[in-house]
């Protein structure tokens, strides 16, 4: 399979897998169908098995005291702002790491290489759930140590919720048709990210974070 394949690129890994593949077909990169359906997602799942948690991490908060809604939607909105930055700070710093060696050069084309040699692959332009839920509990335990109830699972649940709405942007980047205003320029500079300079554009809900660390593409 291909993702067993990448790693003998060596040096030249960066260079090819920035030569994007605009197709819907979906590579192979298990021959195991259980792995393989692993790395598979629709985006559709993402609301349906985070929502739910959202849902959950927002009335324990209530029940915990955070009971006036300016309270509690002000929370949750820090929560996502701080997302909003995870966000930026992910993509630029872990998903666009260069990589020269057969582990290193395998592990990204696994966690984000793959959607930068096929961006139109619509099955893996999400997050499956078991990695997020893994990156889920190593951030609820960051943050109960950085802030106490009724307060944590509302920035959490704040947090989470800004999730859901990254992962299902940025499937509308890739396929929806935004003529104009903010959608429009979320994807101008998405579009942009992938097919003209990848050192730029790394904001998926907002441009904030962009023009913030002067990370903006030129239009």
């Amino acid at each position: 399979s291909i993702f067993l394949q990448v790693g003998h690129l060596g040096d030249r890994y960066d260079e090819w897998v920035h030569q994007p593949i605009v197709t819907k077909e979906t590579p192979r990169f298990f021959h195991n169908a259980l792995l393989e359906l692993l790395t598979r997602t629709p985006w559709w799942v993402v609301p349906v098995v985070w929502l739910p948690v959202v849902w959950w991490f927002v009335t324990s908060s209530i029940e915990a005291g955070l009971t006036g809604p300016p309270h509690l939607a002000a929370t949750m909105g820090v929560g996502m702002l701080i997302w909003t930055l995870l966000e930026y700070s992910l993509h630029r710093f872990v998903f666009h790491v260069k990589t020269r060696s057969y582990w290193g050069n395998t592990l990204h084309y696994l966690i984000h290489g793959c959607h930068h040699k096929h961006p139109m692959d619509g099955l893996r332009l999400v997050f499956p759930p078991a990695p997020a839920a893994i990156l889920a509990f190593l951030l609820w335990n960051a943050v109960k140590v950085l802030s106490t109830e009724p307060y944590s699972s509302a920035l959490f649940g704040g947090g989470l919720l800004g999730y859901v709405m990254y992962d299902c942007t940025h499937y509308y980047l890739h396929y929806g048709k935004p003529l104009k205003g903010f959608a429009h320029d979320l994807k101008r500079n998405h579009m942009n990210h992938h097919f003209r300079i990848q050192n730029k554009g790394f904001g998926i809900t907002s441009n904030f974070w962009d023009w913030v660390f002067a990370t903006l593409p030129q239009k």
